[in-house]
């Protein structure tokens, strides 16, 4: 293969990582299983060890793999993403929010008019199961469902449930803001239960009406905001509304 001027060839890191993430796909490994630890990888790519662990912090900071002390290394959540996190983020602005949210709305309405129409029994017992998250403080307990992202999956449409999950894991601090920015957890509590009852109607007109109330009034809400506060990415994976 050849580069262009302005095109720089992978480092041998980045191939690493390439070959590494080969090696999951090929043995058919999925989130939680190990894999071969950085002496066995040196080993067989013929290549220093602190190489290897240079390739797989890389693939660390993407959530791709995670190790896990005294233990191993470990395929991550993240392996099947379409979409991946940038470990090197500029600071979180009220800008960048409101993206976020423009991205949302664009997606959200649409996915849940999908939703009332394709979803399942299980589908709604897990959006009842997640509905009442919008009613826990920020910074309270973490959840393990997703109001949005199980409404994606109710889509019937795997795609489109990892490419907004995906999209909230790699906004992760923007999401965090707006959970705090939109502090009135009865209200959100409340739209999300109406969005609920239209998805179980299968009336996909109102489901998709109501989403994009829910995500307007969001808007608003970051909209009146005098300033942005850096957050950190604790509790992350529960922090997307």
């Amino acid at each position: 293969m050849t580069y262009s001027a302005s095109e720089a060839p992978p480092s041998l890191s980045d191939r690493l990582t390439e070959s590494i993430l080969g090696i999951i796909r090929d043995g058919g490994l999925g989130p939680g299983d190990a894999i071969p630890s950085a002496r066995e990888l040196a080993k067989r790519f013929e290549i220093t060890t602190p190489t290897i662990r240079e390739a797989l912090r890389k693939l660390e900071a993407t959530g791709a793999v995670e190790f896990r002390h005294g233990s191993g290394t470990y395929v991550g959540p993240t392996i099947n993403n379409v979409v991946l996190a940038n470990p090197h983020r500029p600071p979180i602005t009220k800008e960048s929010v409101l993206q976020l949210i423009s991205a949302r709305l664009v997606l959200e309405p649409a996915i849940a008019a999908q939703s009332a129409v394709a979803r399942q029994p299980e589908n709604l017992e897990r959006l009842e199961a997640a509905v009442t998250n919008a009613l826990v403080p920020p910074g309270g307990p973490s959840f393990a469902l997703n109001f949005h992202v199980e409404l994606a999956a109710a889509s019937g449409n795997p795609l489109l449930e990892e490419v907004l999950a995906s999209l909230l894991k790699v906004r992760v601090r923007e999401q965090q803001q707006i959970r705090a920015l939109y502090d009135n957890r009865t209200q959100d509590h409340e739209e999300h239960v109406a969005i609920l009852e239209a998805v179980r109607d299968r009336d996909s007109e109102r489901a998709e009406r109501l989403t994009r109330e829910h995500l307007d009034n969001i808007r608003g809400a970051v909209e009146a905001a005098a300033a942005i506060d850096s957050v950190s990415d604790a509790g992350g994976s529960h922090a997307a509304r």
